[in-house]
């Protein structure tokens, strides 16, 4: 299977297609459909996951919130713009499936679907696929892009994340955005800007 055929779905094969970073240890563009290619993209589907679980235990617990700080966030925003939509997709739909059948893979371990922050969980996989696609279209190669990819991101994972805090918690939206929006925006705001300055240097860097 070729890089092209699994990140460029719905594409005349032959077409050439942006480059994210991961393809550049995939092999996207070659026509070496093989074993090897299906094997990194695997292993970059299972490293964007195991990314995405040791940033979510790195963990500041706030007393007012059941919504604990985490880097999760930056390793979605991360992982999607670097594997593309289809592969961080995957790697984030993993990290779901797995916390939700009750590995304890999520912040402080937590597993299943029943607790306050699991909708933040869904929409990582949401940000995951629009940042991918959007820096599949080059919105990772400089700053101002890169930020506009992250704050479309960010704000995916608090629609998914809020609505289920209120129903979880029995509060109206107005409180749901004041437990789980408000105390999160100036860290979100250092993590956009960590993304929006490492995936354009890192273009740079490979003068690509």
């Amino acid at each position: 299977m070729s890089a092209d055929s699994i990140t460029a779905a719905g594409r005349p094969a032959g077409r050439a297609v942006p480059r994210v970073l991961a393809d550049l240890v995939a092999g996207a563009g070659t026509h070496a459909r093989a074993r090897g290619g299906a094997l990194r993209n695997a292993a970059l589907v299972l490293g964007g996951t195991l990314f995405l679980i040791a940033a979510g235990f790195i963990v500041i617990p706030l007393p007012f919130t059941p919504v604990p700080v985490s880097l999760a966030t930056f390793a979605v925003l991360l992982t999607g713009a670097s594997l593309g939509p289809v592969r961080a997709a995957a790697s984030a739909g993993l990290y779901l499936a797995l916390g939700a059948l009750g590995a304890p893979i999520f912040a402080d371990g937590a597993s299943g679907v029943l607790f306050p922050s699991f909708g933040y969980i869904v929409g990582y996989v949401l940000a995951a696929v629009a940042v991918g696609a959007l820096a599949r279209r080059r919105a990772d190669r400089h700053v101002l892009s890169t930020v506009g990819a992250s704050v479309l991101g960010t704000l995916l994972v608090y629609a998914a994340g809020v609505p289920w805090l209120a129903v979880s918690l029995g509060v109206d939206l107005g409180t749901a955005l004041a437990l789980g929006v408000v105390p999160f925006l100036i860290g979100d705001a250092i993590k956009i800007a960590a993304v929006s300055a490492l995936l354009p240097s890192a273009w740079k860097l490979l003068k690509r």
